[in-house]
């Protein structure tokens, strides 16, 4: 392997999984030093800037100056980096950690790939589309490793875990996207997620992120669902309605403007 630390891996599975399972009502784990050392500054080295025409920055209600990149120049080191993340090695951790069978990647990182937000930027949490658009497999896995050196607790950005099953409304996680860090959560129908406080960052400062999802054939029959794209929630009551509402007008004068 030449960017994920699998040996070490591998030797702390045991904890890691005990972790994972011990997450209620989905299962969840960070684990800090993902990848080696000297190749994770190699990656963020890399990270390419936010140009026109080259990353996908979109607007939508619920999201705003949110940026993605899929395709990479062949043996490129973000090739490289996402076909490892999607090697059988790796798929087979997965599988020990998670106890999903036979998990498959994804080549065309649909949704994944690189991320990149700047300042204001938010995803207000929500649970994933559960069924790719071309396989038809059944995505079951998120694995989020964060590419951001000396991140502050002002800047905001936290990935957050929510529980709001039974009426709940609880947040049950909250990591800083902090260099070198990873989040590895399973995704269902409950699995609520994501970053709804915009980004406080200077203008220099943005933040990174690289993003892989995982599929099975099958699922738990208990956990099917019609076939849907991102649903999301408010989690903040009235501020949310109203940052809503500013990123719907954002979205609108950009799809005029396109016109």
């Amino acid at each position: 392997m030449e960017f994920i630390n699998l040996g070490r891996l591998q030797k702390d599975l045991p904890l890691i999984r005990k972790d994972f399972k011990s997450k209620h009502p989905f299962s969840f784990t960070l684990i800090e030093d993902f990848f080696f050392p000297e190749p994770a500054e190699l990656l963020h080295h890399a990270y390419p800037t936010i140009k026109n025409g080259q990353w996908d920055g979109t607007t939508y209600l619920d999201q705003k100056n949110k940026f993605q990149k899929t395709v990479f120049d062949a043996e490129s080191i973000f090739d490289r980096v996402f076909s490892e993340l999607n090697c059988s090695e790796f798929l087979k951790w997965l599988e020990d950690l998670t106890g999903i069978d036979q998990l498959s990647g994804d080549a065309e990182l649909f949704g994944g790939g690189l991320h990149q937000s700047v300042n204001g930027a938010f995803l207000n949490v929500h649970v994933d589309y559960n069924i790719h658009p071309v396989t038809k497999e059944h995505r079951r896995i998120n694995v989020l490793v964060y590419m951001n050196q000396d991140w502050k607790e002002e800047y905001e950005g936290h990935l957050e875990l929510w529980d709001l099953t039974n009426d709940k409304k609880e947040c049950i996680g909250r990591f800083a996207p902090s260099f070198n860090r990873c989040v590895i959560f399973e995704t269902n129908e409950i699995s609520f997620h994501g970053h709804p406080k915009p980004l406080n960052t200077p203008k220099e400062v943005n933040r990174k992120s690289i993003a892989t999802y995982y599929y099975s054939k099958t699922r738990p029959e208990n956990e099917l669902a019609a076939e849907h794209n991102t649903i999301y929630v408010n989690t903040e009551g009235a501020s949310g309605q109203v940052k809503r509402f500013s990123s719907g007008v954002k979205a609108l004068l950009e799809r005029i403007n396109k016109k």
